[in-house]
């Protein structure tokens, strides 16, 4: 893969070996401010990887350093989610500034860029996640148009469950509890859900507890053969 070099300064040690890849989206009308932004000392903002709309991939962070990416996250018991984690940012406009879907070359890029990096670092696909997956009470990236079916058909992604759902009928409060062993953080209990809606679900994003959605999470949680 062709590879153009962006150094950012904003960057330091890890304090843990590479478990996660953490996708986003810019949020930035154009790819060249976002690059501006993420190589900006003053920002104080990062990501390994950017990939703009052409599909063209930028490296900005080497990934043996930790990009600056994912602000205040969690994931699976992981508090210093930079430390853990590649950040990989793809240009889209965002909710912010004219949200849509993502363009199938640019796509065709991010694939065997994600499949590289969990392929060296021996990554799990329950840890291929969006930002607003480690962060659901601050980010809504990558969003509900990302299409996360076609990484996870490449077994790249865990995919959304569609097939043999029972409903568990947990109360809100099991929900919660079994987002939370999923991988959430549960703080703020609506906006979780609607991270996991916006990821699982994304056709209907409403933060309401119902079947559909402890059905997923239950087949999300139960083991699959491998």
């Amino acid at each position: 893969m062709d590879v153009t070099l962006r150094p950012s300064p904003n960057f330091d040690e890890r304090a843990l070996p590479v478990s996660m890849i953490v996708l986003h989206y810019t949020g930035m009308p154009d790819a060249e401010g976002a690059l501006n932004r993420l190589t900006s000392p003053e920002a104080r903002v990062s990501a390994h990887y950017l990939v703009d709309e052409q599909g063209e991939v930028f490296q900005l962070v080497d990934e043996e350093k930790r990009a600056w990416h994912a602000g205040k996250s969690y994931w699976r018991g992981i508090t210093d989610v930079n430390s853990a984690s590649v950040g990989i940012e793809i240009v889209n406009p965002g909710h912010e500034f004219g949200y849509c879907n993502f363009p199938d070359e640019q796509i065709a890029s991010v694939i065997p860029l994600v499949a590289d990096i969990k392929e060296r670092h021996g990554i799990g696909r329950g840890n291929i996640v969006g930002h607003s997956d480690v962060a659901p009470a601050r980010k809504e990236d990558p969003g509900e148009l990302f299409p996360w079916g076609a990484l996870a058909k490449r077994r790249l992604a865990l995919p959304s469950p569609t097939r043999d759902l029972m409903d568990p009928y947990w109360t809100d409060a099991g929900f919660l509890l079994a987002l939370e062993r999923f991988g959430y953080d549960v703080t703020d209990t609506q906006k979780a859900v609607i991270a996991f809606q916006r990821r699982f679900r994304p056709d209907l994003i409403d933060g309401i507890i119902d079947g559909e959605c402890r059905a997923k999470l239950l087949a999300l949680l139960l083991p699959r053969p491998q």
